[in-house]
């Protein structure tokens, strides 16, 4: 048996880093064992904006096909503005987009992504789930990582070559390492609440949607105190709805009770059948959106966090879950092609992946600044987007969906 082939990843956590991980180090012969701490396994939000970066990666996974039956593929982004309803702009997607970066765009529920990446967990024996698994303890000490793992009320050793922290933003494997090692960090509140609903295409409420929004695009309406983003999921039968506005904190989570009068407030001012369709669209759910900022992603001995659990970022890129999926494959091909060094491939994997993801967390702060512009700043953006064609637009976008995962040679 190889030394690669030989290898134990453990991975924390089964959401969309963790499985996406799991596959990508089965597909370079590496067995795999993932503990989440959930008995059953649930997709957190609703809806989900998957770039070609990301589907691409699917695709090569054998997760793609899985999920196109149950996803929509947008024909655009679309700006409005929230209150004349008027397009800013258009930033074609559908054949055009897909010709242009190579794999499709979609629009998704998160659930039918979650259920795809499971169907394609369970083909691959060489990978090991394990729910209602939390982890109590970590111990590092080259060459192998034991993490204490609760089960069923009893506490198992589990040894392992290798640890990925894929738990999320509240992760307990970084908070366990920030307690051992500097330069790990807790979560932060944001100060941004995310309001989220799914309506039936065919309800009161999805029909206000496709009056003032297109149903097979992704529609952003703009505005000072808020803005919210719609789009079709689960084949069309249904619109994922989320809107974003200034918050208190409220209870960690992936969900929390806020305020419905926050929201009702922040559409004011803007046109009468977007404020309809808010109202329509309830009961809301308010999320409330954390940030992960720190030094560390990883240790030398074997020990990387990917996604939400090294850098959870606020979603005004829509590109968290196409960076988790990045850090993922990027991470399973570099650890497989530098066996028994993982200094060395966690040292080339943070070089890479931090320069890549700083740029997306400016992109993020840069859309967030424009789409809750106001006065002179809002008529300039209106100016420029009016007079950028379609074609720029999506040129500008080379960079973030065109991205293929660089070769690394070893020397």
């Amino acid at each position: 048996m190889s030394e690669e082939r030989s290898r134990q990843i453990v991975i924390a956590g089964a959401g969309i880093a963790g499985l996406t991980a799991a596959l990508a180090f089965s597909a370079r012969s590496t067995p795999v064992k993932i503990f989440e701490q959930t008995k059953q396994l649930e997709a957190a939000g609703a809806g989900i904006q998957l770039s070609p970066n990301a589907t691409r990666i699917l695709r090569e996974l054998g997760v793609l096909d899985r999920l196109l039956p149950n996803a929509v593929r947008p024909e655009a982004v679309v700006l409005k503005h929230a209150k004349s309803l008027r397009e800013l702009a258009r930033v074609p997607l559908g054949a055009a987009g897909e010709k242009r970066w190579g794999a499709p765009y979609l629009a998704a529920h998160r659930g039918d992504l979650q259920a795809a990446l499971m169907a394609a967990v369970a083909r691959r024996p060489d990978i090991e789930l394990v729910t209602g698994a939390q982890v109590t303890g970590i111990a590092v000490e080259a060459p192998t990582i034991a993490l204490a793992v609760e089960i069923e009320g009893k506490v198992r050793d589990i040894p392992g070559d290798f640890l990925v922290g894929a738990d999320g933003v509240w992760s307990s494997v970084r908070s366990r390492l920030a307690g051992k090692t500097a330069g790990f960090a807790q979560s932060r509140f944001s100060g941004e609440l995310a309001w989220r609903a799914t309506i039936p295409a065919e309800s009161p409420s999805g029909q206000a949607f496709a009056a003032i929004g297109a149903a097979d695009c992704v529609t952003t309406f703009l505005h000072p105190g808020f803005h919210m983003v719609a789009y079709p999921v689960s084949r069309g039968s249904a619109f994922n709805l989320a809107a974003f506005t200034r918050g208190e904190r409220i209870a960690d989570g992936w969900s929390g009770h806020a305020d419905p009068a926050i929201l009702t407030s922040a559409v004011r001012g803007t046109a009468p059948a977007l404020a309809k369709l808010v109202g329509l669209a309830g009961p809301w759910t308010a999320f409330p959106i954390h940030t992960v900022e720190q030094r560390r992603w990883t240790m030398p001995e074997g020990v990387a966090l990917i996604g939400d659990a090294a850098h959870a970022m606020t979603p005004f890129a829509a590109q968290g879950a196409a960076m988790a999926i990045e850090d993922a494959a990027m991470l399973a091909n570099l650890v497989a092609d530098f066996p028994g060094d993982p200094r060395q491939s966690l040292t080339i994997w943070d070089n890479l992946r931090r320069p890549r993801v700083e740029k997306v967390l400016k992109r993020g702060a840069l859309n967030r600044m424009a789409w809750h512009a106001w006065g002179p700043v809002a008529i300039a953006r209106n100016l420029v987007l009016a007079t950028r064609p379609a074609g720029k637009l999506a040129a500008d976008l080379d960079w973030l969906y065109g991205w293929e995962e660089p070769k690394v040679v070893r020397r």
